[in-house]
């Protein structure tokens, strides 16, 4: 299980944010870290929309509770001879965690002003940073959270986007190779050879192109069109 802790968040409309943000990505468990706001506050319910449920779940604690993993998130970078501070990116974070089954795995924000603590990274497995502008890499907390949680969702997600639509078959493949044989044999190419590329290159141009049905169709319709 994954949790999002949150350590002495200041601001109760980005507290609601998160919560929006992590039910747009499957994440449940929000774990609140000595608050400094209300969180049952009007400002933070109504920023969380829909996400109300992972408001009223959320456990508040004095402490950061005990974990498999803890990942802690920092701005502030270091160099490879400061290792708390050497970090990966959101994308290697997820591949990581999509290897990891049945573990308690904690991703550690810190304040909104300040963020985590020295001995707070010190305490964590490890660091993972968002690559932002040199001129501003502080983003808002919810920002940065979305970003997280977005490439996590995208490798351990239970649905992909686009998954229902399927690239046609060898059969859809071949009729179209058919008629654009027959539709390069009626235009003027001068020679056999420029036939051949000709025949080459759309080959390959369909089997790249992972073509749905209607796509299919509405090429081979107007393939009918150019042979007619």
């Amino acid at each position: 299980m994954i949790s999002v802790v949150l350590v002495e968040p200041e601001n109760a409309g980005n507290i609601g944010a998160i919560a929006r943000v992590m039910k747009n990505f499957d994440f449940s468990d929000l774990v609140l870290v000595n608050p400094k706001c209300d969180i049952r506050s009007s400002e933070c319910i109504a920023r969380a929309k829909h996400a109300k449920d992972v408001l009223d779940n959320a456990s508040v604690v004095k402490k950061i509770p005990k974990y498999d993993y803890v990942i802690a998130t920092t701005s502030q970078l270091g160099t490879d001879y400061n290792i708390p501070r050497s970090p990966i990116n959101p994308e290697q974070l997820a591949e990581k965690i999509a290897k990891v089954k049945d573990k308690k795995i904690a991703i550690l924000f810190g304040r909104e002003g300040e963020g985590l603590s020295n001995k707070e990274i010190l305490s964590s497995d490890f660091v993972v940073t968002i690559q932002t502008s040199r001129k501003y890499p502080t983003m808002n907390l919810s920002h940065s959270i979305a970003v997280i949680l977005y490439e996590i969702h995208k490798n351990i997600g239970s649905s992909k986007v686009g998954e229902h639509i399927k690239p046609v078959g060898e059969a859809e493949k071949k009729q179209m190779n058919k008629m654009f044989n027959q539709a390069i044999g009626k235009l003027g190419f001068l020679t056999e050879d420029n036939k051949e590329t000709q025949r080459r290159v759309w080959k390959r141009i369909i089997a790249k192109s992972f073509m749905t049905n209607r796509e299919a169709y509405a090429v081979m319709g107007f393939l009918r069109k150019i042979i007619k």
